[in-house]
């Protein structure tokens, strides 16, 4: 039998999913002004970029459209199986080329095959958490300065490219009480706040992941969500895939 609490933690996590997360989204793309990023179109190219979180794992030997072992086991594999699931009439083509530890610049090194060459319709990056966090434990001498220039650099170049594309930016996330986290991540919250701008001058969606993950804190700690502050687990996951198809305005 269904006891009070778990009847009460159920509630509070259906609201999470379908009331506090579209509030965040909705709060965070004002900018947007109800535009829909992905609409009913037949035949967009969707293209997922970033980091480990992003990369999940994946096969990169199978990088072709919508191959299961190419989504990795994180909120890319979660939003896909949504999205084709959900609208086999649309026949999305989705790619996953986010690669473990990467930096902004090193996404600028593969950006020619890794997404120009792809042509995508949507262009989704999650980038930002290494760019910190290297600097803490790798030599690497990058600031939130470089962070932004880069990125911005990175997607003018883009849209010059490619006029047409739609973007969706992640907001960069570090889940506190995660094992990685500590009082040298308060400067860390720079960079969220760099990518919400980022987003806002170039007409992106916007995912408020880390806000997301301050409210899922309510209701589960850290250790459920996100053990290490940074790689989710699948219940987040869960979550950061209910944010995007919020943000897509599906």
């Amino acid at each position: 039998m269904t006891t009070r609490r778990n009847f009460l933690r159920l509630s509070a996590v259906t609201t999470l999913s379908t009331t506090v997360v579209p509030a965040l989204v909705k709060a965070a793309n004002t900018h947007l002004n109800n535009k829909r990023i992905l609409g009913p179109s037949k035949g967009q190219t969707i293209l997922f970029q970033g980091d480990s979180i992003t990369d999940a794992g994946r096969s990169r030997g199978n990088y072709y459209a919508n191959a299961s072992s190419g989504m990795g086991g994180g909120y890319v594999h979660h939003t896909v199986t949504h999205l084709l699931g959900k609208y086999p009439e649309r026949d999305y083509k989705c790619y996953n080329r986010g690669i473990s530890g990467h930096k902004v610049f090193q996404l600028a090194d593969r950006w020619q095959d890794d997404c120009l060459n792809l042509r995508p319709d949507v262009l989704s990056i999650l980038i930002g958490v290494n760019d910190f966090w290297h600097s803490l434990s790798n030599n690497y001498k990058g600031t939130v300065e470089v962070y932004e220039n880069d990125f911005r650099k990175l997607l003018a170049g883009t849209v010059k490219e490619m006029p047409e594309v739609r973007l969706i930016i992640g907001e960069p996330f570090a889940v506190e009480g995660g094992t990685a986290i500590s009082e040298k991540w308060e400067a860390f919250h720079a960079y969220r706040h760099a990518a919400k701008k980022i987003a806002k001058d170039f007409g992106a969606g916007f995912v408020p992941y880390h806000s997301i993950f301050e409210e899922a804190l309510k209701l589960a700690p850290a250790s459920y969500w996100c053990p290490d502050g940074v790689h989710p687990s699948l219940a987040g996951a869960y979550l950061m895939k209910e944010a995007w198809v919020s943000t897509s305005n599906e």
